[in-house]
Order: C-alpha cells, then sequence, then structure tokens
C-alpha cells in the first residue's frame, strides 16, 4: 500500500493521459493495487479537462498522442493557474538528449521510458508526489506567514497611531499643566500679599482668632504656591528636555547642597561621598534630582542628626547611583506607591511637602534612559537607586 498522502489523509490521485488501452490497463492495475486513486484520460483535450476538475496529484503524460501532443497538452496545463502546481511524468520513447530537453522545457518534472519498469515508475511517481506534499506544506506554511505578516503590521500601525496620539495627548496635557500653573502663579502671589498685608497692619487690632485665620490662610496660599512650583518643575521636563551632555555628577551634586544649605545646617546632616563620575545628562534635571533626593534624606530623618552617603557604580552603559540615609525607612508595600504623583505616607503636619518630588524624580531619570527605585528597611533608613547614562567621553 502506498504511504504518501496528498489531501488530508486521501489516498493520492494519479492522472494516467496515453491513447494506448494496453498500457493505461497496465499502469491503472499496478498504481490501483499500491492504493493510487487512478483516472484516465485518452488524449490531451481530455487531460486538460480531467486535470481542471478533478485537481489530481500527479499526471503520467504520454508524449506521442492524436490531436495535441503531450508538449503542447503540459505547456497548457502550466499555462493554467489551476493546473500549473500539478506535476506531469511525461511517458515516452524518445531516448534522445533533445526529446528530454524539450519535455523539462514543457514543463515536466521528471519521464519514464517505454517499455515501461514498473517499480522504476512507482519509484518516480512516489518521489515527486512525496515533493509535492512537502511544496503543499511550504505554501501553507507560507500563507500562514503571510497572515501573521498582516495581522502583526496591522497590529504594529494601530500600535503606531496610538503611540503618536498618545504623545499628543501628553504634549498637550504637559502645555496645559504649564500655562495653568503659571496664570496660577500671578493671582497667588497677590492674595498672599495682601494678606501679609493686612497680617501688619492690623496687628494688635484684630482679636486672637482673626490673627490665626489670617496666618493659616497665608500657610495654606504658600502650600499651594509651593505645589504649583513643583508642578511647573514636572511639567517642564517633558516640555523643556535638553540634549543630553557629559556633566559632572561631583558638582550636581554640591549645587544640590548649596540650594539644601540651610536644611544641612539645620539638621546637623552628614554627608559622605563616594565616586561621583561624569555622566550624559541635563545639568538643571540631575541638580533637581539630587537636590529632591538629599532633601527626602534630611526631611524624613530621625531624631539624630542625618548621614547621608552617595555613591556610584559602573552598570554596563549606565552608572548605578545610590543616595543612602539612616532615616524612618519605608515598607515594602510602600515601594511603588512612593513614585507616583501626590502620594504621602505621613500627615503634613508631621513631615511637609507636595507629594510630588518622588514623581519628579521617577520623570527625570526615565527622561535620561534609566529607571529608579527603593532598597528599605522600616527603622534603619532607605537607599534610593537610580541608572544614569554613561559620558561618552569615557
Amino acid at each position: 500500500m502506498n504511504s504518501l498522502g496528498s489531501k488530508a489523509g486521501i489516498n493520492p490521485a494519479v492522472l494516467i493521459v496515453d491513447d494506448t488501452p494496453a498500457n493505461i490497463a497496465l499502469l491503472a492495475e499496478h498504481l490501483g493495487s499500491r492504493g493510487f486513486a487512478v483516472m484516465v484520460a485518452q488524449d490531451g483535450e481530455e487531460a486538460i479537462e480531467r486535470a481542471r476538475f478533478a485537481q489530481p496529484d500527479l499526471i503520467l503524460l504520454d508524449v506521442m498522442m492524436p490531436g495535441i501532443g503531450g508538449f503542447e497538452t503540459c505547456r497548457r496545463l502550466k499555462m493554467n493557474p489551476e493546473t500549473h502546481a500539478i506535476p506531469v511524468i511525461f511517458m515516452t520513447a524518445l531516448s534522445d538528449i533533445a526529446g528530454k530537453v524539450a519535455a523539462y522545457e514543457a514543463g515536466a518534472v521528471d519521464y519514464v521510458t517505454k517499455p515501461f519498469h514498473i517499480d522504476e515508475v512507482f519509484a518516480r511517481v512516489n518521489a515527486h508526489l512525496g515533493l509535492r506534499v512537502m511544496q503543499r506544506e511550504l505554501e501553507s506554511q507560507n500563507r500562514q506567514l503571510q497572515q501573521e505578516i498582516a495581522v502583526r503590521m496591522a497590529a504594529e500601525q494601530v500600535l503606531a497611531k496610538n503611540t503618536a496620539e498618545l504623545a499628543r495627548s501628553n504634549a498637550e496635557l504637559e502645555q496645559l499643566a504649564y500655562v495653568a500653573s503659571h496664570d496660577l502663579q500671578e493671582p497667588l502671589r497677590m492674595i498672599i500679599s495682601y494678606l501679609q498685608l493686612l497680617e501688619r497692619r492690623y496687628k494688635g487690632k484684630i482679636d486672637a482668632d482673626a490673627t490665626d485665620f489670617i496666618e493659616y490662610a497665608v500657610d495654606g496660599a504658600k502650600r499651594m504656591q509651593r505645589l504649583i512650583d513643583d508642578l511647573l518643575a514636572y511639567s517642564h521636563i517633558g516640555s523643556e528636555a535638553k540634549p543630553l551632555q557629559p556633566t559632572s555628577s561631583k558638582e550636581l551634586v554640591e549645587d544640590a547642597m548649596r540650594s539644601l544649605r540651610v536644611s544641612i545646617e539645620e539638621s546637623g546632616a552628614e554627608l559622605i561621598f563616594g565616586t561621583l563620575p561624569t555622566v550624559m545628562g541635563d545639568a538643571a534635571q540631575l541638580t533637581q534630582l539630587f537636590q529632591n533626593l538629599i532633601s527626602n534624606a534630611i526631611k524624613f530623618r530621625r531624631c539624630d542628626p542625618p548621614h547621608i552617603h552617595i555613591d556610584a557604580q559602573q552598570a554596563g552603559a549606565f552608572w548605578c547611583f545610590s543616595v543612602k540615609d539612616d532615616g524612618i525607612g519605608i515598607a515594602p508595600e510602600y515601594y511603588e506607591r512612593i513614585f507616583l504623583m501626590f502620594q504621602r505616607l505621613h500627615g503634613r503636619s508631621a513631615y511637609p511637602g507636595t507629594g510630588i518630588g518622588l514623581a519628579l524624580c521617577k520623570r527625570i531619570v526615565e527622561q535620561h534612559g534609566g529607571r529608579v527605585w527603593v532598597e528599605s528597611v522600616p527603622g534603619e533608613g532607605s537607599v534610593f537607586k537610580f541608572t544614569l547614562p554613561k559620558s561618552t567621553t569615557e
């Protein structure tokens, strides 16, 4: 029994085209006994019609026939998209080279010579049916691959569109935040100014409750002003990004310390430096980053003066910085939350602030292609770590 399948396990179908009944009978008997489904045509025209409607897996085609000969029949089969892929094996008594070349030029895949050797016929038929099976599998895989490529391309187009829309939306939100925050500054300054003027002018002329009310109003206005300042700083990160330049992190830390001089002196903080390399960055943004992290280490200290250690280690194409303190620490369940906007773990009366500082740090680091995270033990301190790209001059 033949072991090669054609379509979904059905026995392979072979179309025998010959005008000699004895040849047809011999081939049909032996192929049928080996499990092939056999079809018959006695001339070229009939062969073309049967091939088009029955779609055999292989055609055994005689060369010398009345009407259109085997070569012309084969050429027509190959010209028709419906029968183009069906392999054709010529049966011929021609043994000269020119005849064999003509057979291949007509589109045949092989030939057998008459008188037939059945084992040879069977071997050639089986070989080309095997190739046909592999060809069909390859075509099926190609179609599937093309479908997958089409689906992926469509998904990529949707993703690109959504990414562009998101970028546009973010740019509009950044611009809106900047404009809104900027426009709020002037009336807020006026409110603070008039409240302070009211406090000075009527000091001693109003009762204690009124004085307290004015102080509460001034304090609230100042807190709102700090919030607006932080929102402006946050919106600037995206809207005013500058090309990254080689920047000394040592100078950045020194600039941050100068801005925090009063807080450092009042808290008695001790800052220790390790390796502070040159990085690729925006100096203004990175100064803000170090300033926020040092300020946090001072703010969330315990009773004793804080010790803050700043260091960096190489990490591939980046420097991994660490800002370590011995403060109150952070519970693990808050590691992600603290980097979100307006997230506070403590009451404002205990630790003042707007809840934007670490979100600003995260945005600055990500703007530089790095990442930021925290490691902490409650009651013992925290280590804020972040990566920045190495300088191209290194």
